[in-house]
């Protein structure tokens, strides 16, 4: 004798849309790190050098580097330079960046919400590879003439694992 129990037809229903979910997420990029500082009254100070550590294990993947900047419409430039600074299990690496924020054809680049844009701009070229596992360190540095450096919101890095 077969008896109907409600519960078993709310399984069935849920376990499509739970199967659904999983393969949804399983298809999403990883993302391994972001973290963004943000600065007092929207100027960063060149004074101000957030740093940003995470910890790496999986050395044979290759990984997409990003910058990510939020400023506000009022931002005076098209650009901006950086002194990022790595520091890792077996190196140490300084490097200058000239990173375009505009450009006289589409406007602001990135993404924006009424005035506020945001930017994820690849400080590699290509994929990169940490060479050895453990943790790495970058600093960020505003390196233009205008001291403090007006409205900008954020700074951060964003580490990525390619599928």
């Amino acid at each position: 004798m077969y008896y109907f129990y409600p519960m078993n037809a709310l399984y069935k229903a849920l376990l499509p849309i739970t199967a659904a979910a999983f393969l949804l997420a399983g298809c999403t990029q990883l993302g391994v790190f972001e973290k963004n500082a943000s600065f007092k009254n929207h100027a960063w100070e060149s004074s101000n050098h957030p740093s940003f550590t995470f910890t790496i294990s999986d050395t044979t993947a290759l990984y997409n580097l990003y910058v990510v900047i939020r400023h506000t419409d009022a931002y005076r430039f098209n650009n901006i330079w950086l002194k990022l600074s790595r520091q890792g299990p077996d190196t140490t690496y300084t490097q200058q960046l000239d990173l375009s924020l505009a450009n006289t054809t589409q406007g602001w680049l990135g993404t924006g919400m009424d005035d506020i844009w945001e930017q994820r701009i690849p400080i590699t070229e290509g994929a990169f590879r940490f060479r050895k596992s453990g943790n790495y360190t970058f600093t960020l540095e505003q390196i233009m003439r205008q001291d403090p450096l007006q409205h900008v919101l954020n700074a951060g890095i964003r580490v990525e694992k390619q599928p």
